[in-house]
This record gives structure tokens, sequence and C-alpha cells, in this order.
């Protein structure tokens, strides 16, 4: 296929996709009105199933299918760094060499991050009744973790972050989201369904039915995720250096 051709068929393309979004877009609902039709839908949906947070609901709920795909994203993403990222045959580990912090800010990154990460796994615990969830959380954990090497030394988050059991707290995570919709389908319903287990009591940790397992996992996802992601660029920026010569 020549240049010209290619060109054709990306006008076309881009001609057929403007069109669509003009004819979309001339049906939307007036700037500033009253009628919100899908989020009265979402808000209904929510209640009867008795999650207070609607996000969470539409997430978990109502298009978990949709956020299984994203959680997927996630991890094939990492999975590419890993295998991009990983320590070639030119290359070796040297001893990292402490880093130049100032005294208040490493007593200030160790008294922070205790916090930061009961935070973080506060809000994933309760993503199925406040703002925030298993995504943010997920990220507000990991990264407070990487405190440490501001507080102590890379040799000190080493210890606190062994790569083998993120990676695979990674894996294990997305499998138990697969798995509690594969539930759902022995159950006799859709995949990914919540009926799997009673909705509780509104406005509780119990609430939700299988809104807070899968958003306990996607919690997990995201933070193991974040860690190995993290870990791999620290790797190349601290202690992989190419061999002399090279």
């Amino acid at each position: 296929m020549n240049r010209r051709m290619r060109l054709c068929l990306v006008a076309l393309g881009g001609a057929g996709l403007a069109a669509l979004f003009t004819a979309a877009a001339l049906r939307l609902p007036a700037f500033g009105g009253d009628r919100h039709p899908y989020g009265d839908r979402a808000v209904r949906a929510a209640l009867h199933r008795h999650t207070a947070n609607t996000i969470a609901s539409v997430n978990f709920d109502l298009r978990a299918f949709d956020t299984l795909g994203e959680t997927s994203i996630l991890f094939a993403s990492v999975l590419g760094c890993v295998v991009l990222l990983r320590q070639a045959r030119d290359e070796h580990r040297a001893r990292p060499e402490p880093a130049g912090v100032a005294p208040p800010v490493r007593r200030y990154a160790l008294l922070v991050l205790p916090v930061a990460v009961l935070t973080g796994l506060y809000v994933v615990a309760h993503g199925q009744l406040s703002p925030g969830g298993g995504f943010q959380g997920g990220v507000v954990t990991a990264t407070a973790l990487h405190l440490l090497y501001l507080g102590a030394d890379y040799r000190a988050l080493e210890r606190v972050r062994p790569l083998g059991a993120y990676e695979a707290g990674d894996a294990l995570a997305v499998s138990a989201y697969v798995v509690t919709g594969l539930a759902a389908v022995l159950a006799g319903t859709a995949f990914l369904a919540n009926t799997l287990l009673p909705y509780g009591t509104f406005n509780t940790l119990s609430s939700g039915g299988t809104v807070p397992l899968l958003n306990a996992a996607v919690g997990m996802e995201v933070a193991c995720a974040v860690v190995v992601l993290l870990a791999r660029f620290l790797d190349q920026a601290v202690e992989i250096e190419e061999d002399s010569g090279k």
C-alpha cells in the first residue's frame, strides 16, 4: 500500500468518525439542563444495591467488565515495563549510593510514611462508601512506601518491598477479579453480576454485595503494580550500570 492510499484511508476513517461524533453531539442534552437519565439510573441502581458511593457502583457493578479491561491494561503495561527494563547482558548492579537528603526531609518522610500508608488502605477499604476506591487508594499506598527511600535509604526500601511478592500479588489480584466474575456465571447469572453476596446494610463496610470485593482486588492490583513499576525505574536509576568499556 503506497503513501497516497494510506492517506486516503486515514481521511476516510477520520471523516466517518467526525460524522459520528457530530451526530452524537447534536443529540446531547442542553448544557446546564436538569435531565440526566444516565446519572439518575446510576444513582437508583447504587441505592438499590446498598452502595453509598455511586461512582464505585458504576465502576464495580454497572460496568464492572469495563473496569476489568482497565485493570488488565495496567497489568499488561507493568509486564511490558518489567521486560523492557530488565538487566541487560552488558549491565551490572552497583552498590547504591546514599541519597543526599536534608535531615528535616528525612524526619518528615518517616513521620508521614505510616500515615500515608494507612490513608491509602482506608481509601481502598471505604471505596464503596466514600469518594475514592481501589485505584486511588492503591496509588496512595504504593507511593507512600517509597517515602522510606527519602527517610532512610534504598536498601531499607528494598527490604519492605520484595519484588517477587508484589509481582505475585499483582497477578493474584487480577485473577481474583476474574474469578469473582466467573463465580457469578457458575451461579447462573451474568459475568461479574452483583448477585453472589447479600447487599448488606446501607452505608456500612459490608454493604454493596461484590462491590467491596472487586474494589479490594483493584486496590491490591494497583498498589502492587505501581510498586513493581517504580522499583524497575529506580533500579535503572540507582543500581544498574553499564559495564565499563561498553
